[in-house]
């Protein structure tokens, strides 16, 4: 029986501030659901709230909680959070993160009132093998963007997103330093960040980019598949979907040309850990990859949510992205850090087999 459910803002300072299409941020901007049961075992849930992308504020995430929260402290295993997932899709659609972050508590509760890991709560493989993740290089300054490149170097990546900014010489300029690092295998995939109007605006740009890109990041405005399409076809790479998509049912948009898109998996974007893996399944379905992204300002209770994903579902992951761990924030409030180490791997050893999510919260929290 739940005994207390509560929401909290986090605002844990960034080492660096993080410059987006959309805003600029020098802490985090997420909420931490903690669910407490009688026995005194507790559940730990967290959710990035993205104003620019669902709506949502840490303010309209504590309101979301108080209207619900009579509804919740009854539920006592997982298909109570599927049968309410289910009756308030469409509350959850306005409210991903915040529902995000409850989900995630209460499955990390059951897990710990049943002594399994999330995953086997969820009728899934066990945590195992080494998790690969992508470097990520910002749009800020010339300088950063070079400190940034050798850190990532002198570590031994190999596969990079690039953010592009619509200022083309110094575009061109970060392409080329990459592409002159001599690195082996190198991969590289690009994020415009709903950077253009049109097709024709994004091709222009793109077509003077030098190098050999893998795959392009939200290059037009939000749900602007058509023009995706376009973009696709005549630079022939796949476009990544991060912003225009975020459920199952925009698949009809993109079923019948899986060579054509990627979909960008976030699981506060995607409403929590079910609805993304219900997203997986059916990109698996239609032979559609993905990718496990993640909101900047993420702690390790996300990141270890989206490992859940990103184990079942290798065979269609192309990147993982996250797990920066302290690497970007000032602290993180669990024990143990996440975050990848040497040439972007994460071994998952430090969690994979311990009861709910495998962490607990650090002092002060």
């Amino acid at each position: 029986m739940i005994k207390a459910l509560s929401v909290q803002s986090l605002k844990i300072p960034f080492k660096q501030a993080f410059m987006h299409a959309s805003a600029v941020r020098a802490e985090t901007e997420s909420v931490l659901v903690t669910v407490v049961n009688d026995a005194g075992l507790t559940g730990v849930g967290e959710g990035c709230p993205r104003h620019y992308v669902t709506g949502e504020t840490v303010d309209s995430i504590r309101c979301f909680v108080e209207e619900y929260r009579e509804q919740w402290i009854s539920f006592a295993m997982v298909d109570d959070l599927r049968c309410w997932a289910a009756l308030q899709a469409a509350t959850i659609d306005r409210n991903p993160a915040a529902w995000c972050a409850v989900e995630t508590a209460f499955l990390d509760l059951l897990g710990k009132e049943s002594g399994l890991p999330i995953e086997s709560v969820l009728g899934l493989p066990t945590l195992g093998g080494r998790f690969q993740y992508s470097a990520v290089l910002g749009t800020d300054s010339l300088s950063s963007f070079e400190k940034q490149l050798g850190q990532y170097l002198a570590a031994g990546f190999t596969d990079f997103k690039v953010k592009v900014t619509g200022r083309l010489e110094s575009d061109v300029d970060k392409l080329v330093r990459l592409a002159s690092c001599d690195v082996p295998n190198l991969r590289v995939r690009l994020d415009a960040n709903n950077l253009w109007s049109d097709a024709v605006e994004a091709l222009t740009y793109l077509r003077q980019l030098p190098g050999r890109i893998r795959a392009i990041e939200e290059p037009l405005k939000v749900g602007d598949y058509e023009g995706c399409r376009r973009v696709a076809r005549e630079m022939k790479v796949p476009i990544i979907l991060d912003e225009s998509f975020l459920r199952l049912e925009q698949f009809p948009a993109i079923q019948d040309e899986p060579s054509t898109w990627i979909i960008n998996i976030r699981v506060s974007k995607m409403g929590g850990l079910l609805r993304s893996l219900a997203v997986a399944v059916r990109a698996k379905e239609f032979g559609i990859p993905m990718i496990i992204g993640a909101q900047v300002g993420e702690t390790s209770i996300l990141a270890r949510a989206a490992l859940t994903v990103a184990n079942s579902y290798r065979d269609i992951l192309v990147a993982q992205e996250g797990a920066f761990g302290t690497l970007l924030l000032e602290r993180d409030i669990c024990e143990p850090s996440l975050m990848f180490g040497a040439a972007g791997r994460l071994d998952p050893s430090a969690v994979s087999g311990r009861a709910g999510l495998g962490v607990t919260l650090a002092g002060g929290h």
